[in-house]
């Protein structure tokens, strides 16, 4: 959520930075943002002349019994009445005004940074860096889903007929890739400073606004509505929520933890070609990579967390391209965000496998997240994150890329923890 004051210093800035996120009538939106605020304040200033005046009478009372001026006093008592019910109304009405600038404020997305290109679509977004060479492959070259079936070690059918499409069984050497994967990448993390954190995977709606996933506008998370659970999107919902209401001290700083979980998502809407196999599920695995940091140094710690997932993808021999987000393509909660993707060789496309975020303000606001400065000021932290990394399509184009006549060849930094060196 976006500081109210800042929007009051900064309103020009910040309609033009909403304004590179396409966001619809963003000047009136906060407008009347600002408009509430102004009724708020006058209310409250209201309320609290009338507060003054009760108190004023009411030591007028005590002075007036105590001269014996009996009629005087009861009086003064019955104008306290009904100053206790003026308060009351503007209290209400306060509330009421109150709850109505919350929500226009929790509507309203994150402000994007200034640098963020302009654009309405994923085709807007820009290529910042490419790196590895595609793999070229012969004519009888299969997609994943179809070496899957040859190798039996993803069964989509299997999946479908025990919960349903989009939730597959990993069998044998594919299960063993998996746990292979998330073994690697949480070791990566580790060697990188990252205190590993194995989360819930169930959330109440406090973590879900803390971190931006609801109000659910997208109507992409599963509920637990007997509970008021929600299944987690991603790891980054508990990790960064275990810091809610905190103050931490500046020297602490950066805070850098790691997990593995399952994530959950819906996926409404999502159809056609491209999420054939395990480009699109609604149950996957991933490691995530969630940092607290100091506002000064956030942005340089984006560029660190950005080598850290590179670096994953070289170790793989993955070839891949980093995008730098357009305002159309960004997140409702990022400020900068840029997504990794791998090519797949059979499919002949580009595959996202992490996004790698700055939220700046953004989630401390709403989590009431912050840090005493070396000044004395508490001040509100900045939060990241980024997938290092997600398993489906990093299963998918290594199984593509390696693919040979004689089998799928793995890659050679994964086989101390598969025990093979090939699924055949």
């Amino acid at each position: 959520m976006l500081q109210l004051q800042y929007i009051k210093d900064h309103t020009q800035e910040i309609i033009e930075r909403l304004q590179i996120k396409n966001v619809q009538n963003v000047e009136e939106r906060i407008q009347e943002i600002l408009a509430l605020d102004e009724q708020r304040r006058d209310l409250q200033k209201r309320a609290d002349a009338v507060k003054a005046e009760q108190n004023a009478i009411a030591k007028e009372i005590g002075m007036l019994f105590k001269q014996g001026k009996q009629d005087e006093a009861n009086e003064k008592k019955a104008r306290t009445a009904d100053l206790k019910a003026e308060e009351k109304t503007l209290t209400d009405q306060q509330v009421a005004v109150e709850n109505d600038l919350n929500a226009k404020l929790i509507s309203l997305p994150n402000a994007p940074h200034i640098t963020v290109p302009r654009g309405k679509t994923e085709a807007d977004n820009v290529v910042v860096g490419e790196f590895g060479s595609k793999p070229e492959l012969g004519e009888d070259a299969l997609p994943h889903w179809d070496l899957c079936s040859k190798y039996d070690i993803v069964d989509f059918e299997l999946g479908n007929k025990v919960t349903g499409a989009g939730f597959p069984f990993y069998k044998g050497k594919g299960a063993r890739l998996q746990r292979a994967l998330i073994n690697f990448f949480l070791d990566e993390a580790s060697k990188a400073g990252f205190r590993e954190i194995m989360a819930p995977l169930l959330v109440n709606e406090a973590s879900g606004l803390g971190t931006g996933q609801l109000p659910d506008k997208e109507g992409q998370m599963y509920a637990v509505p007997l509970d008021g659970y929600y299944m987690i999107p991603t790891a980054e919902v508990p990790i960064t929520n275990i810091y809610r209401g905190e103050i931490i001290k500046a020297e602490e700083m950066p805070l850098k933890n790691c997990g593995y979980t399952e994530c959950f998502r819906r996926e409404a809407g999502s159809y056609g070609k491209d999420v054939r196999g395990l480009n699109r599920l609604h149950e996957f695995s991933k490691v995530e990579i969630v940092v607290i940091e100091h506002p000064d140094r956030s942005y340089d710690m984006l560029e660190e967390m950005k080598k850290h997932v590179g670096g994953l993808l070289d170790k793989l021999g993955l070839p891949y391209h980093i995008l730098k987000l357009c305002g159309g393509d960004i997140s409702f909660t990022s400020a900068m965000t840029f997504d990794f993707e791998v090519w797949s060789a059979a499919q002949k496309r580009w595959l996202e496998v992490s996004s790698v975020s700055n939220f700046e303000t953004f989630q401390a606001n709403r989590m009431k997240l912050r840090f005493k400065d070396t000044d004395g000021k508490t001040k509100l932290c900045h939060t990241l994150n980024g997938s290092a990394l997600a398993l489906p399509r990093i299963v998918a184009a290594i199984l593509e890329n390696n693919q040979t006549p004689d089998g799928i060849v793995m890659p050679e930094v994964l086989r101390p923890y598969l025990g093979f060196d090939k699924i055949d």
